[in-house]
């Protein structure tokens, strides 16, 4: 038996077993992110139904009490469970013209300092929203025109971050996969 042979064989198994929990953490945040994508196109379309019932309703003279009020958190409520599943699509606006002309180990390591940088960005916005969420929620919060609870909807743009961050995160375990010449340089 060579020296090291078992160390070798070691590493391997940790790699295999490492690369079955990244697989298992995209399929997870694809999932995850793509159950919250569908919940924001139904919260889309229930906000499209709700402003042709209440611009219908003013034509009669008639309007729903607090209609800004629900029309707010409903578009709120809809880009925050959508912010997710457009990272996993690369469907925001990404401005890279100079880390483009960069190969390598440069490119990687810029890569992996942009996602670290959004990863604790969201997930301290994940964070915070969910103590703001209980603040409102002891606090007994009510909104200004319809007087009505609000901290559900605080709890919802939080799930939205969240499943944002558990994007970020498997971009930034691939940035450090590709920095440490684990993957392949691909994007």
């Amino acid at each position: 038996m060579q020296r090291g042979s078992g160390t070798r064989a070691a590493a391997r198994r940790s790699g295999v077993s490492a690369v079955s929990a990244m697989r298992w953490l995209e399929r997870f945040s694809l999932l995850l992110n793509r159950a919250l994508a569908w919940a924001a196109g139904l919260v889309l379309v229930a906000m499209m139904l709700f402003s042709v019932l209440d611009m219908a309703l003013r034509m009669i003279g008639h309007d729903i009490a607090g209609s800004y009020e629900v029309i707010g958190w409903l578009s709120a409520t809809a880009m925050a469970l959508a912010l997710g599943y457009t990272q996993v699509h690369r469907g925001h606006v990404s401005i890279n013209l100079l880390v483009t002309h960069l190969h390598g180990r440069l490119r990687a390591g810029i890569e992996l300092a942009m996602s670290l940088c959004s990863l604790l960005l969201f997930g301290t916005l994940a964070w915070y929203l969910t103590g703001y969420g209980g603040v409102l929620r002891e606090s007994g919060s009510l909104s200004e025109t319809l007087k009505a609870i609000v901290y559900p909807w605080v709890y919802v743009v939080a799930l939205g971050a969240v499943g944002l961050t558990l994007a970020l995160l498997v971009d930034f375990l691939r940035s450090a996969g590709r920095f440490l010449g684990y993957a392949p340089d691909q994007r």
